[in-house]
């Protein structure tokens, strides 16, 4: 069987890419069927809020359900699909989330074997997210190309995809964690600033300059609020390591900063191994622990905001050296079991709605794969490190 996994389904993209699409076709006849098309049209109305000056973050009931929370970039970049028939829009939408993430996976500094595996762990977590018509999946590959082109030293690229995140979901600012990888810092930051001229000012193309203007604090006073009710009452949202200690507590009252702080020190810890910063999988490796941490230190991740963190738990596991041990193995069919697929019908519904929704335990194996992410880049001789478990 592992030869054949990895002789002929890794060795061969056809089968995997063919899947992942079969996959997204499947997504996109269960929403056409369903005609559920809430998160999609609050995409679509921010770019008719944007010519026709209304505030992007208050509810439009007669439009849709729920609230945007994305920046006023977010109403450009969903123009050409907004002007579409909702069936056409949604349709392409889709495609569009599913293939960016497919196409960034692949242009990963790995073996071909080794991105085709990642796109085959993350296939049912893209699913997940692109059944609620969500942005997540275009978020992860937008972080992924900032890696890719910061290590492929193409640094205004990777200064136009951090940008582009940052403006629209305020997610992509982790791209800035692969600076150090870059070999012309002075390029990306000039790539930076041009970029983030260009991302203030387009919309306002489309609307007046004090709208914009505007529209940035209402944005800031949303995003506020949403992360206070996130914090303190019982939501779909939450699912990160503080919803989950303030769920088992039964204490909301607890704050995010204590977590947050302490995160962050561990996750500046091993940019001091100044000795591993150019190993191909010590960065790697950074780029796993970079994607699991914006899921589980945010108090916004909910289920499908989850194909982010566990496209880095792929790519930790992939990276591995084989043979993979015991812990190594334990913690992939924990996450791929609890974080994966505990949202499908597969997964018994009791425990889903007594026990993981509750208490946020979807987090909970990406909290401890993000540990032991940590422990091994401050352990680990990333020079010696073993060749790729598939390739």
């Amino acid at each position: 069987m592992y030869n054949f996994l990895t002789n002929t389904i890794f060795k061969k993209s056809i089968y995997i890419s063919s899947l992942w699409f079969i996959i997204t076709a499947f997504a996109i006849l269960k929403l056409l069927s369903s005609g559920n098309f809430n998160n999609y049209l609050i995409f679509k109305f921010t770019f008719y809020s944007l010519v026709n000056e209304r505030n992007f973050f208050l509810p439009q009931p007669e439009n849709f359900q729920h609230y945007n929370l994305y920046g006023p970039i977010f109403s450009v970049f969903i123009a050409p699909f907004a002007i579409l028939p909702n069936w056409l829009g949604h349709t392409l939408w889709t495609i569009f989330n599913s293939s960016v993430l497919f196409i960034a996976i692949r242009k990963l500094p790995l073996p071909s074997g080794a991105t085709l595996a990642i796109i085959l762990i993350a296939a049912h977590e893209n699913l997940t997210s692109i059944l609620s018509s969500q942005f997540n999946p275009s978020m992860t590959a937008i972080i992924l190309l900032s890696f890719s082109f910061i290590v492929k030293k193409k640094d205004f690229w990777a200064a136009f995809m951090i940008v582009l995140g940052t403006f629209i979901k305020l997610y992509g600012i982790v791209g800035l964690a692969f600076f150090f990888f870059s070999s012309d810092k002075k390029k990306l930051i000039l790539g930076l600033v041009f970029w983030s001229i260009i991302a203030f000012t387009l919309p306002m193309l489309f609307s007046s300059p004090e709208f914009i203007i505007q529209s940035y604090k209402d944005w800031y006073l949303a995003v506020s609020q949403k992360n206070i009710m996130n914090s303190t009452l019982i939501t779909d949202q939450d699912i990160c390591l503080m919803g989950m200690v303030r769920r088992i507590s039964g204490d909301n009252s607890i704050q995010n900063w204590p977590f947050i702080l302490a995160g962050l020190i561990l996750f500046v810890l091993p940019y001091f191994r100044f000795s591993q910063l150019k190993e191909n999988n010590f960065r790697l490796m950074l780029l796993a622990s970079t994607l699991i941490f914006t899921v589980i230190f945010s108090t916004s991740s909910e289920s499908p905001t989850y194909v982010i963190a566990f496209v880095g738990v792929a790519i930790w596991f992939v990276i591995q050296p084989s043979p993979k041990n015991k812990w190594i193995l334990f913690l992939f069919i924990f996450a791929f079991l609890l974080t994966s697929m505990s949202p499908s019908d597969l997964f018994p519904k009791f425990i889903r709605n007594e026990y993981i929704k509750p208490y946020s335990l979807k987090a909970l194996p990406c909290v401890l794969i993000w540990f032991t992410i940590i422990y091994q880049m401050l352990t680990s001789d990333f020079k010696n490190y073993n060749k790729y478990g598939i390739e």
